[in-house]
């Protein structure tokens, strides 16, 4: 039961990767030819994973009913319980392509009557060029594998898999099987598969864009996406946790013998920031760090926006992945609020009094829980005029903090990507309590580009900050330049060559940051609310500093790390300008 309970706490200390689904897969070692080796569990209940589990609990209670001491013999409750195995695959669905149904979790399975052909894949990633997969192996996509590109590396891991067994009677080299299908796959992945025979493996992509992290001893071989959950699941020490490097994959055979291999080229090192800045859980001590530093690098210019008025000035985040940042930004409020402190003391020489004295060493920082989100609350009506009015609600506000027309108030968001929430929600709560001026923070730069390696935010028209630049174009009527950049767009798809570059760039130079800031304030902020907005973003210098190995940036500044990334944006330019909803790749 060791490798199940793990499997099980593995799995809930990344929950945070998945809000759509969860499955698992095991693979059992030296069976009789009667006994199913190779099983899989999938669910998109709302409690995934209790619900995978609680039906392996049932077995277990079943099996015990008949045999109390049942596992005192592990041999038979082996036997017996489909799940239990040496070899074990857990996953947590985020659905960033297709639909929510139970077939698109993972993992994949694909069964043949050699155990060596049995394969079950389930990864973290997106790839932009599945349909150019499914040709390098002469299959036709169907609805099914249109909308999934973990079916299209199924298909061209399993092509090479299944040539690779026939030609080693059995015992494949799945070093030679990830070298030939993973050069082939153009997104960010890390990816994990059992085979039928005992043999595993973990791969990343050749940019490390997706994170991945292995740990080893005597009982166990382990990788997850996140550090932390290995750290936390086996109580073990950061130095322990060793990130699996970029195009390397983590290769294990029957006999519980590993080894770590070279299987892509090596490439220069992208890592994905927004998994430092939000989507990882931030109990790694690394990111942690990280995020503390992405506030404390905002607080000059937030002081410089309330004209260092601490006085007058409440401090606040939402939603609650903003809550690490908000410390570092006000770690930054008190070093100047200490450093003021320092002088002014200085400047009294001796004439002060004792309660002068204590009025300036106890100034703080005014910080108050402003907002809380309602779990309860769903927003299950779907027409737009109800909709809105119920989104308004998600977060119950704290009333009796703001002084009315006096106190400014300074809100941190992780990021800001739609700008929706803030407009039909945040923005308008907030205003209720009459705040003198509010001041949204984000501690991610402005999100301009489509990411397409994991992160699925691939239409042009969802982000704010297009919208924004749209709309200056539209005020200084600069539309013509607009439709420049789409005939270039459609010349370069005309011949095959929207990866060359990203044209978009070109899109957002006449414009500053500051003005793109500032119209973005403006269409977050509805006409009926009078309360003067403010929105200020981190800066990509900034960013890199706060998070030095993480450098993928290329939803800020459109730098892809593969040609497949320039593709991604032109054609979500290209659909914009055409009216087309759909996603790029």
């Amino acid at each position: 039961m060791y490798g199940l309970n793990k499997l099980y706490l593995l799995m809930e200390k990344q929950h945070n990767r998945g809000q759509d689904g969860a499955g698992m897969a095991s693979v059992k070692l030296d069976t009789s030819s009667s006994t199913p080796y190779m099983m899989r569990s999938r669910s998109n209940s709302t409690q995934p994973i209790a619900d995978i589990f609680g039906k392996i609990g049932a077995e277990i209670k079943e099996l015990e009913a008949h045999q109390p001491d049942i596992q005192q013999h592990p041999e038979f409750i082996k036997a017996h319980l489909p799940a239990l195995g040496e070899l074990m695959l857990g996953h947590l669905r985020y659905g960033t392509q297709g639909k929510n149904n139970v077939e698109f979790c993972h993992p994949f399975l694909k069964r043949s009557l050699e155990k060596s052909k049995n394969l079950t894949l389930a990864g973290n990633f997106n790839l932009v060029n599945t349909e150019e997969l499914f040709n390098s192996v002469d299959l036709s996509m169907g609805e099914f594998q249109r909308q999934s590109d973990l079916a299209a590396m199924m298909e061209v891991i399993y092509h090479y898999l299944a040539m690779e067994s026939d030609n080693t009677n059995g015992n494949p080299s799945l070093q030679k099987v990830l070298e030939n299908a993973a050069a082939k796959f153009d997104g960010g992945f890390t990816v994990g598969g059992l085979v039928g025979n005992g043999s595993g493996f973990v791969l990343r992509d050749g940019n490390g864009i997706r994170p991945a992290y292995y740990y080893t001893d005597d009982e166990v071989i382990v990788a997850a996406s996140e550090r932390a959950s290995i750290r936390t699941t086996f109580n073990i020490g950061e130095d322990r946790v060793k990130p699996l490097p970029a195009g390397h994959a983590l290769i294990v055979d029957p006999q519980g013998d590993f080894k770590v291999a070279r299987v892509l080229p090596e490439m220069e090192k992208r890592a994905c920031s927004f998994e430092r800045i939000y989507f990882s859980r931030g109990g790694d001590e690394k990111i942690y760090r990280e995020r503390i530093a992405l506030g404390y690098h905002l607080s000059q210019t937030v002081l410089e926006a309330i004209n260092y008025d601490l006085r007058n000035t409440i401090f606040s985040y939402i939603p609650n992945t903003a809550e690490v940042a908000y410390y570092g930004l006000v770690k930054g409020m008190e070093d100047y609020l200490n450093k003021i402190k320092v002088e002014r003391i200085l400047s009294w020489e001796k004439d002060f009094t004792r309660e002068k004295l204590e009025e300036m060493v106890n100034r703080k920082i005014r910080q108050e829980k402003i907002a809380i989100k309602d779990v309860k609350m769903r927003t299950f009506i779907t027409a737009d005029s109800g909709r809105n009015e119920m989104v308004q609600h998600v977060y119950d506000i704290t009333y009796g903090t703001v002084r009315p027309g006096t106190d400014t108030l300074v809100v941190i968001d992780d990021s800001i990507v739609r700008g929706t929430t803030l407009k039909e929600s945040i923005i308008r709560m907030l205003s209720r309590l009459k705040p003198k001026k509010i001041i949204i923070v984000s501690s991610a730069p402005q999100i301009r580009y489509p990411d397409c390696y994991g992160i699925d935010m691939s239409r042009m028209g969802d982000f704010i900050a297009f919208r924004a630049a749209l709309e200056l174009y539209n005020d200084r009527g600069m539309q013509q330049s607009v439709r420049d950049i789409y005939q270039e767009c459609k010349a370069l798809e005309q011949f095959d060559q929207l990866h060359t570059k990203n044209v978009v760039k070109q899109f957002y130079k006449p414009f500053t940051a500051h003005e793109i800031s500032a119209k973005i304030a403006q269409l977050i902020t509805a006409e009926d609310i009078d309360i003067p907005v403010e929105v200020i973003f981190q800066t990509i210098e900034d960013l890199h500093n706060s998070c030095p190995t993480n450098t993928g940036d290329w939803y800020f500044t459109g730098n892809y790390p593969t040609p497949g990334g320039n593709r991604v944006v032109n054609k979500a330019f290209i659909n914009f300008m055409e009216g087309i909803e759909t996603r790029a790749y």
